[in-house]
């Protein structure tokens, strides 16, 4: 049993770069979100509430990215298991097999750092549009997955405006970049703020804009002069746009809070090959970069 206050307000807090998701509310998976409570009011009334476990499930974090003017040789991929709701701690998933294989046959083993959960490589070859297969054998089960590593228009200049927002006393930050003519384009936006704050994620694709400029959008109220922010562009799959579009819409503050029913679990690309039943949550995700460091004025 756990006791938590009525007339308490819930903040769904997103974790930078590492992307995790909930097994309804029965369980906690920090592959996608990390769900943290602020109480914002005084209450009087405690009400007992009883949650149902399931068992853990794997969590593949395997995100590679291959930040511009960069080698992109060292990699790593986080492999931890799904918890109850209320636990804060993270589990790390150990002693697994985890290997990425490209298209010219090149293998990329990873290998633990301790116990840590966190396996590393040093000699991954990148390639723009190159396909890969990850392959994770943890306690006799196989997980695969199939990703195409995407490129990214560099981030050529940023615009900011210091009287934005509603109330014309937040900072605007735009990011702008120019979309390649002639394809689909989709991305993934990251904006680190230097302060005590969450990160901003959001995404983007090139339907309407194909080939013209466009830019990256971020709002902060405490973001004054002297404060930076890192603002990162991934390039992602069509897929991952969709996986990552669904998880933000079902985290954002107006979807009722992590008691309300899902409307859907969000799977990633990953697959257990032996027991599907079994599913993982997670993805694995290859992007190009482009990475600027804005100090506001």
């Amino acid at each position: 049993m756990k006791k938590i206050a009525s007339n308490k307000t819930m903040l769904l807090l997103f974790m930078q770069k590492y992307f995790y998701t909930a097994h309804n509310i029965k369980s906690k998976c920090l592959y996608l979100m990390i769900i943290s409570f602020t109480f914002l009011t005084s209450c009087e009334d405690v009400v007992d509430i009883d949650l149902p476990t399931s068992e853990p499930k794997l969590v593949i974090d395997a995100s590679i990215n291959w930040f511009k003017n960069t080698p992109g040789n060292e990699q790593s991929i986080k492999l931890s298991l799904s918890a109850p709701f209320y636990d804060n701690e993270v589990p790390p998933a150990n002693n697994a097999q985890v290997i990425i294989t490209d298209t010219n046959n090149n293998t990329f083993e990873f290998i633990e750092d301790g116990d840590s959960g966190i396996y590393q490589n040093n000699n991954f070859i990148p390639e723009i549009n190159g396909a890969y297969l990850l392959t994770i054998n943890y306690k006799g089960e196989v997980y695969t997955a199939t990703e195409t590593l995407k490129s990214v228009a560099e981030i050529e200049y940023v615009e900011q405006n210091l009287e934005g927002g509603f109330s014309g006393e937040e900072t605007e930050i735009k990011a702008y970049f120019t979309d390649p003519p002639d394809e689909e384009n989709y991305y993934f936006f990251e904006f680190i703020p230097s302060l005590n704050v969450t990160p901003t994620l959001d995404t983007f694709k090139d339907e309407f804009v194909n080939g013209n400029e466009v830019f990256g959008f971020y709002v902060e109220e405490d973001l004054d002069e002297g404060e930076s922010v890192i603002i990162r562009n991934y390039g992602v799959s069509e897929r991952f746009y969709e996986f990552i579009f669904v998880l933000l819409q079902q985290s954002s503050e107006n979807d009722g809070g992590p008691f309300e029913t899902q409307p859907a679990t969000v799977r990633g690309n990953c697959i257990n090959q032996t027991n599907p039943e079994n599913y993982p949550f997670g993805y694995f995700r290859l992007s190009e970069v482009s990475e600027f460091n804005y100090t506001v004025e």
